[in-house]
């Protein structure tokens, strides 16, 4: 398997809202929101290379979740 080599990184955090975190437990990620960032730098040369889902915990009772996503080109 061949080892691909990038010049230079990015990363990219997109969490859910707080809103909806607060008001209804947990409102998931904005799935259009990544497709449209991930389309926007796609088209700028990036390529995903990690990626990795977390949950935070937010205020005191709720948890948040995030995308952290490694890009490469």
């Amino acid at each position: 398997m061949s080892e691909v080599r990038y010049r230079e990184y990015k990363v990219v955090h997109i969490a859910e809202g707080g809103c909806g975190t607060l008001l209804l437990g947990s409102s998931g990620l904005p799935l259009k929101k990544v497709e449209a960032e991930l389309n926007r730098l796609a088209a700028e040369g990036w390529q995903v290379v990690f990626q990795v889902l977390e949950q935070k915990r937010f205020w005191l009772f709720w948890t948040r979740e995030a995308v952290i996503v490694t890009l490469g080109r």
